[in-house]
């Protein structure tokens, strides 16, 4: 049985009450809540009240997202992170989304090692101190520092973090960055989409490419997930679609309980 999750970039133009409720009908085990939308965090709601709300229709706040570029460690970034597992704490969610810088800057070896080492080492300490997990998600791109998954864990491995901080398998960006070693051992959630189009190389796909997982996509989700479950991983199957056809959805709740059914059968 797959547990699936649902990251409020999927129904984006849903509010946070909606976001909830659809999960909750869906019969998913969590949400993933964001503060790169145009609405505040929880549309302005308590964090305390956004997490009992949560709790009451039987969901986790798996995470909430997100420290950007947070291998660009400074005071500054420390502040910010430290703000967000505040909220984190307050509404009970289990773990911060960190998002690695993509800018194709600080990607020369050695920089590259020191910074991931310099941000997990000061992470680490705020996420204990909030009984917090940190999501660190590899973009696929080749302008993110942190592109592999054996990068980070790496520098996971290297300031003693493993079990503090959690991998993201992104069946997107897995698939960008040709693959790979999964680390079953070290992953704490697996975000999925699929890209249908038939245009874009491997090297030209989007975030705006990224659909709900359906019977044409090309990124082999279903295979990823088999080989994780065959690994011995077990956890969250959360969606993250950014494509605007996919909020635009007028039955958000048919396509994605489609897209469901058809990974189950997978």
């Amino acid at each position: 049985m797959t547990d699936f999750a649902l990251n409020h970039m999927t129904v984006a133009r849903l509010s946070f009450v909606q976001l909830v409720e659809l999960a909750a009908q869906l019969g998913m085990v969590g949400i993933e809540v964001r503060n790169d939308l145009p609405q505040p965090l929880f549309d302005g709601m308590a964090p305390e009240a956004a997490g009992a709300l949560i709790r009451s229709k039987g969901l986790r706040l798996l995470a909430l997202a997100e420290v950007k570029r947070f291998n660009d460690w400074s005071e500054t970034k420390a502040a910010e992170a430290l703000a967000l597992m505040q909220i984190a704490q307050a509404a009970g969610a289990e773990a911060v989304s960190l998002i690695p810088r993509n800018d194709n800057l600080g990607m020369a070896d050695g920089e590259r090692q020191a910074a991931l080492q310099a941000a997990l080492s000061g992470l680490k300490p705020m996420l204990e101190d909030h009984n917090l997990t940190g999501m660190v998600e590899p973009l696929g791109f080749p302008i993110c520092a942190l592109r592999y998954k054996a990068w980070a864990v790496e520098g996971i491995e290297a300031v003693g973090g493993k079990g503090r901080f959690k991998l993201v398998h992104d069946t997107f960006h897995h698939t960008l960055a040709h693959g790979g070693p999964l680390f079953p051992e070290h992953t704490g959630i697996v975000h999925i989409s699929g890209v249908e189009d038939p245009e874009p190389q491997v090297e030209a796909m989007q975030d705006a490419h990224r659909v709900l997982v359906g019977p044409a996509d090309r990124l082999g989700n279903v295979e990823q997930l088999r080989a994780l479950k065959a690994a011995g991983w077990q956890g969250p199957v959360s969606y993250e679609a950014f494509a605007p056809q996919t909020h635009a959805l007028t039955d958000p709740k048919a396509a994605l309980q489609a897209s469901m059914d058809l990974i189950r059968k997978g």
